[in-house]
């Protein structure tokens, strides 16, 4: 009954199977620069970014149509992502949280898994289906990794 609650990985641990830290299987290091960010750092930058896009589409293209302003907050938000994925592998949110996507071989994105990765992102339930280094689908379909700079 304790490895049910416990769940899995638990029990599994308690058999004595060693799972790691989060990044080791990408040969990423355990902590500071260029380990795996936060869960919590992640989604204050989704936050961030998904706040500064309802603004814009609020602000600047739907004025007064609130209903109007979420649906064009989706494609500031997609665009937002495209680009800074794109051009400097982060969005305005995960500059603040001192964030950065890059691929597997630690290079910047290409643009083809940029806009993978921003597709899925929009879909949203592949972005919280996480691995056991917390890498989402998203993530794990562009060849992304998301890491503190």
């Amino acid at each position: 009954m304790g490895s049910w609650l416990s769940g899995p990985r638990a029990a599994a641990e308690e058999m004595g199977v060693e799972f790691g830290y989060r990044g080791q299987r990408l040969g990423l290091p355990e902590n500071g620069p260029g380990s795996i960010a936060p869960v919590g750092r992640r989604v204050a930058a989704v936050f961030i970014d998904w706040a500064l896009c309802v603004l814009i589409a609020y602000g600047l293209i739907a004025q007064r149509d609130s209903r109007a302003a979420s649906n064009w907050a989706l494609v500031v938000f997609g665009v937002v992502s495209l680009i800074g994925l794109g051009l400097v592998g982060s969005t305005p949110g995960k500059m603040l949280m001192r964030l950065r996507v890059v691929g597997l071989d630690g290079r910047r994105l290409s643009l083809l898994s940029a806009v993978i990765r921003t597709v899925l992102l929009l879909v949203v339930i592949p972005a919280v289906v996480w691995d056991r280094d917390t890498r989402g689908l998203h993530d794990r379909a562009a060849k992304s990794v998301q890491i503190r700079i």
